[in-house]
């Protein structure tokens, strides 16, 4: 069985633990907006605190998954809607991401273009001192399939060719992080809110930023997305127009994204 199918039953299972509570507004999805989400849920519930907002995470294609079988109310996508989801779904920005290329802090390397980047990706590029860094071994880490941060990646970044085979898979931004944290030889790719104390490459000599990612320079960024399937029912919705509201988006800005409009 495909390790996104595995962890889209495990989210399924999670929340219809909470589908008992008929309040309950389940978000389910890409592991990339859910901490963002959680943090809003937060807030939300100072606003209506008759209304929960269970959040879980799996991955975006999971996310998609569960509001096609109608245990979701929101999807969380961190990547654009193929052709056949948008005809069946529809996708709202709530914010967007720079998708930062991180490494250990101790990496002297500031810079990669995106031809660079690629290569180091798909392997054809395996030691730091050939793109100017220190004589060590490359060690690559990415995201699992069907992760929306991976699909966003690969769109973005690697064209036709695909990511390394030897490539270290992590479920997870948080998985990425304790990695590239622990590892000086390690490069992954993550949520710019998100990279915390790791160093965050330029890409074609643009640092991302949330200056750089409004202004159109930096050229890695995705939307976030909250998927719906028809008409949402009336807690999901205002959880969803709090989330859009000026409060919401100040909040999501706060946390390092860029405010939907």
């Amino acid at each position: 069985m495909r390790l996104w199918l595995v962890t889209l039953i495990a989210a399924m299972a999670l929340v219809c633990c909470g589908c008992k509570n008929r309040g309950a507004v389940n978000v389910v999805g890409s592991t990339s907006v859910q901490p963002f989400a959680e943090m809003l849920a937060q807030e939300f519930a100072k606003k209506e605190p008759g209304v929960r907002i269970d959040v879980q995470g799996g991955g975006s294609t999971a996310g998609i998954q569960a509001l096609a079988e109608g245990i979701a109310d929101i999807g969380m996508c961190s990547r654009s809607l193929e052709r056949d989801e948008a005809a069946r779904y529809k996708a709202i920005i709530v914010a967007r991401d720079g998708l930062a290329v991180v490494v250990h802090p101790s990496n002297p390397l500031g810079n990669l273009t995106r031809e660079q980047l690629r290569q180091v990706f798909s392997g054809r590029i395996a030691n730091w001192k050939a793109v100017g860094g220190k004589d060590a071994r490359i060690h690559v880490v990415t995201r699992e399939e069907g992760s929306g941060t991976r699909e966003a990646f690969t769109k973005l970044v690697m064209k036709d060719e695909g990511i390394a085979a030897s490539a270290l898979v992590q479920e997870s931004n948080g998985a990425v992080k304790e990695l590239v944290r622990t590892d000086p030889g390690a490069v992954g790719y993550m949520s710019l809110g998100l990279a915390g104390d790791l160093k965050c490459l330029s890409i074609d000599g643009v640092a991302p930023s949330g200056e750089t990612v409004i202004s159109g320079q930096y050229p890695l960024v995705r939307p976030f997305l909250f998927v719906v399937k028809g008409t949402c029912r009336p807690e999901a919705q205002r959880f969803i127009d709090f989330v859009l509201s000026p409060p919401g988006q100040k909040l999501l800005e706060s946390e390092g994204l860029v405010r939907a409009q």
